[in-house]
């Protein structure tokens, strides 16, 4: 790392800053606005792809879902989340699934690992 930190992000060198540029560069010409740049291309692509699926999974959930994920994520139980929406268990299990909340689960831990892999 260069320290002191330079005065603007433009000035600053090392390979961090290189691909965190190149990143914000790449993100620009993508629909989804984000881009991955790392020691390992190989990877960082990967983690690009997973990280895009994910962007694109949570943005395009319904407010219904995302109250039902909220709960849920928060440590209430569907049924829980059920007595609180005042809709059913079945109806809190069908709004998780068009949320697609289990496929969010799996992908970001796979994320979080390719991103360690990318940085190499």
């Amino acid at each position: 790392m260069q320290t002191p930190l330079p005065s603007t992000t433009r000035a600053g060198a090392g390979p961090a800053f290189l691909c965190a540029r190149r990143a914000v560069d790449a993100a620009k010409q993508r629909s989804a606005r984000l881009a991955v740049r790392g020691a390992v291309p190989a990877d960082a692509s990967d983690a690009q792809a997973v990280l895009s699926a994910l962007a694109l999974v949570v943005d395009r959930r319904s407010e219904q879902a995302w109250e039902a994920i909220e709960l849920v994520s928060g440590g209430r139980t569907q049924a829980d989340a059920a007595t609180v929406l005042g809709i059913s268990r079945q109806a809190v299990g069908q709004r998780l699934a068009a949320g697609l909340w289990e496929l969010e689960q799996d992908l970001r831990p796979t994320a979080a690992r390719l991103l360690t892999r990318a940085a190499g």
